[in-house]
């Protein structure tokens, strides 16, 4: 059984802002039904202020997805498109008091949800699912090489545990391992050049 906060079982029992916008100015879906978790986040924007006005969400996913959904729809609206978008996980995870490390890729997963719908609300197009660029990695999971690459150079990641941690990558029969450790050295290199 995962440890959660109080936090994360009040925003789990009590979603706020669940749903969806209808006619949303933006839509961002994210994650993969290859691994059991999907959120999709709408968005209202004042077109004059560029204020986030309304901000609902949908997800297939355990307590730690729900409530870091939930949390992400309350720290975003009254926010400007600008201010909403350096919203972090950390900044959802420090909310819900923690999550279990095994669970902090829900927090990551609200963010990419936040991303794909401002770059709806902006026009730039997005593919639907993250796991469809790139080449898989994580066949458990269907989480690829690009997705890998991007937690370890916005979160330092020096380990194999960490990117788990990150993305669910390795976290299930553990035979991409040392995929995921060649990425990570190839990182490394790059950034001693």
């Amino acid at each position: 059984m995962w440890q959660y906060s109080d936090k994360v079982f009040e925003y789990f029992r009590n979603p706020k802002n669940l749903g969806e916008i209808e006619n949303p100015d933006g839509r961002g879906e994210v994650g993969s039904d290859a691994c059991g978790d999907l959120m999709q986040l709408t968005i209202k924007v004042d077109p004059k202020t560029k204020v986030i006005t309304d901000a609902k969400f949908k997800t297939f996913g355990c307590a730690s997805a729900i409530a870091s959904a939930s949390v992400l729809t309350e720290l975003i609206i009254g926010k400007t498109i600008d201010e909403a978008m350096k919203i972090t996980n950390e900044d959802i995870i420090k909310v819900l008091g923690g999550l279990p490390n095994a669970k902090i890729h829900c927090s990551v997963m609200g963010k990419e949800a936040l991303e794909a719908a401002v770059n709806d609300y902006l026009g730039i197009e997005q593919k639907k699912f993250e796991h469809e660029e790139g080449k898989v990695i994580c066949n458990c999971f269907g989480v690829t090489d690009k997705a890998i690459e991007k937690a370890i150079r916005e979160h330092g990641i020096t380990t194999v545990e960490e990117v788990t941690k990150y993305t669910k990558a390795g976290g299930a029969c553990q035979s991409c391992h040392l995929d995921i450790q060649e990425i990570i050295d190839k990182i490394r290199l790059e950034g001693k050049k």
